[in-house]
């Protein structure tokens, strides 16, 4: 389980034959889960300075394995006892976004991202979303995207500084909006489709 929150950019050696080799002042052990652009991966290799994980083939297909160069962000997980910030992150991607828009918002940068229709009912406005490991909050659901509105702060420390119109990103939905749209959905979707108001109704009688 993660928070979230990138605790270091890592730095790529190099990607050869399966094996991600990075960087980084942290040093994990061999078997350590540890979230790279927000994928769970395992560490299966330590040297002086440096550590390798494996991706399979399945998940260079999921990946936006194009934002695995350079630097990449980094969060170990968790361990008992520790503070728990951010929102609850599995690590597990569930698709691909798309950055279509960056819109400057005052002090701030609003980044509108699309993901596939099937996805889009589990992002809520005012919930959380992750993106490229990234704990933010969806500011608004659209027909076919959301926003996202990014302080200065996130973006010189993260690699939203790279992100262009096109760039593609890992996307993990907010776990809880998974859980419970699937706990209560409808047997036949089309029939009788479940609205986020719908749910705000039956969770409030608990």
């Amino acid at each position: 389980m993660f928070t979230g929150l990138i605790r270091e950019m890592a730095k790529v050696v190099s990607f050869q034959n399966n094996y991600l080799t990075l960087k980084a002042k942290y040093q994990p052990k061999i078997g350590d889960s540890i979230a790279i652009n927000g994928a769970c991966l395992t560490v299966v290799k330590v040297a002086s300075g440096t550590f390798s994980v494996e991706l399979s083939p399945e998940s260079q297909k999921i990946l936006a394995m194009e934002n695995y160069k350079d630097e990449v962000h980094m969060e170990p997980a968790m361990m008992m006892g520790d503070r728990f910030e951010g929102h609850i992150v599995q690590g597990h991607v569930d698709c691909l976004g798309t950055i279509k828009i960056i819109k400057q918002n005052g002090n701030s940068t609003d980044f509108f991202v699309t993901l596939p229709s099937e996805y889009l009912k589990y992002i809520i406005p005012k919930g959380s979303v992750t993106i490229d490991g990234v704990s933010l909050t969806v500011n608004e659901v659209l027909k076919d995207s959301f926003r996202l509105t990014i302080i200065p702060h996130t973006i010189e420390n993260t690699l939203f500084k790279r992100y262009k119109i096109g760039t593609k990103v890992n996307l993990e939905t907010d776990m809880f909006a998974r859980y419970i749209y699937n706990m209560f959905k409808p047997k036949d979707e089309k029939k009788d489709k479940l609205t986020w108001a719908d749910v705000e109704k039956i969770m409030a009688n608990y």
